[in-house]
């Protein structure tokens, strides 16, 4: 049960309406070129625009240092919220000042007004009391929606909390539900499927998910500092060398979990390699001594026509193919997915096709999570900023069922920890 009050607990009509979004979205040339978070902001702002609001719309957009910088404008992103609201969308060339206050006040019921760039000024990311208020001199009510930032204590998201009551859009509740329920009440099997590059990054994930998942499958870069960790030699791989006693910690507390109970603790048990990102025809399978903590038998013996070893002038750039084959195989028997990583190096393109040279072990689990290789099609989450952005470019959003809007808030959400822009918020009375 989401505990916060949302925008149906209030009355709206005839008010000013403050919403905190996240439109921090990639521009080029001017133009906004991915629109699915500002599309994730609209069922919010369609309510209040039926209610009879007076809505007044506050982001940030990359980091611009404190400082205005046009190349971080949200200009573009208010030409793009206009086409996709129908509506016309002011925009104010300040977040705060007497004009924009003069702009907010002339607005109609049902009017929007995008007001520029929170992080302008170096006080939003300082939590300022000053700056918050000046803000919160915009509105009646807050409505805080941006799921993507509520865990920084920043002055959008903590204290204007303290000037003007706030409570929940749409996207944040359905985020945080979402999200919570996946962690508290999952439907087992529960597999997560983790990748990324820095496991320090991910330590209570982990964690959390070694208590309560059935299979726990690791990916990315962040696998080759487990596999190091367990004694495998991975070449010139990217590798976190301080990390490698925090690995082997976990990689204890996941045995220990096996022991318990039907628990899964997956390193990939071949992996793709290649010289370097830019020599693809030197791409190789490679065959490495299984390391899964529990159930080491499942695997074969060896995998055929493979090399035996990851060479010291070669990477590992993705999972092989039987590890994708093993892990999307626990994908087709779960119920619940939690998807946070990519598999490989799946920003390089492909030649002859949409899928880079080291996507296919992340392409495999796509199609499991999708009910693509027969199985049934399991509940997914996807999150984090590099898994969303490949769902994105295989234009795969709508998919899945839930794709969040937030990197760091969901990862802090599924360790269990408080985030600190939902706290602000109204209790439900």
């Amino acid at each position: 049960m989401f505990k916060k009050q949302t925008v149906t607990d209030i009355d709206v009509k005839g008010k000013h309406v403050l919403v905190r979004a996240d439109y921090n979205v990639p521009l080029s040339d001017g133009v906004v070129v991915d629109d699915y978070r500002i599309k994730q902001s609209l069922p919010t702002l369609r309510y209040l625009r039926e209610r009879g609001a007076k809505i007044i719309i506050c982001s940030h957009l990359g980091r611009p240092n404190g400082a205005p910088d046009p190349k971080y404008s949200l200009f573009p992103v208010a030409t793009r919220l206009a086409a996709l609201l129908d509506t016309p969308v002011d925009f104010a060339e300040d977040a705060i000042g007497s004009d924009t206050v003069k702009q907010a006040k002339a607005l109609k019921k049902g009017q929007v007004l995008l007001l520029e760039n929170l992080r302008f000024h170096a006080e939003e990311e300082q939590n300022d009391a000053t700056f918050a208020g000046q803000l919160a001199e915009l509105a009646d009510v807050m409505v805080q929606d941006a799921f993507g930032v509520v865990h920084r204590a920043h002055a959008s998201t903590d204290a204007v909390t303290s000037h003007i009551p706030a409570v929940a859009g749409l996207l944040l509740e359905t985020e945080v539900r979402t999200i919570t329920t996946v962690m508290q009440r999952p439907k087992h099997p529960l597999v997560a499927i983790v990748g990324g590059a820095k496991i320090a990054d991910k330590i209570d994930i982990l964690d959390s998910f070694i208590a309560k998942a059935d299979l726990v499958a690791i990916g990315g870069a962040m696998a080759n500092t487990f596999l190091k960790a367990s004694g495998v030699a991975v070449g010139e791989s990217l590798v976190d060398d301080d990390e490698l006693q925090v690995a082997k910690d976990i990689l204890r507390r996941a045995d220990e979990q096996s022991q318990t109970r039907d628990f899964s603790f997956v390193l990939p048990r071949d992996v793709v390699v290649a010289e370097s990102l830019d020599t693809p025809k030197s791409t190789r399978i490679v065959d490495i001594a299984s390391h899964t903590v529990a159930d080491i038998e499942s695997y074969p013996k060896r995998v055929p026509n493979t090399a035996t070893h990851v060479a010291s002038h070669e990477k590992i750039l993705d999972i092989g193919p039987f590890s994708a084959a093993y892990i999307a195989g626990a994908i087709q028997l779960a119920h619940t997915v939690v998807w946070n990583g990519t598999m490989g190096v799946t920003e390089v393109q492909g030649t002859q096709g949409p899928v880079g040279p080291f996507a296919h072990g992340t392409e495999m689990l796509v199609e499991a999570m999708l009910g693509q290789l027969g199985g049934a099609k399991p509940f997914t989450v996807v999150g984090g900023g590099d898994t969303v952005a490949y769902v994105q470019s295989r234009d795969l959003t709508e998919a899945f069922d839930h794709v969040s809007t937030g990197g760091g808030a969901s990862l802090e959400l599924m360790a269990g920890r408080t985030l600190p822009g939902v706290a602000a918020l109204l209790d439900k009375a």
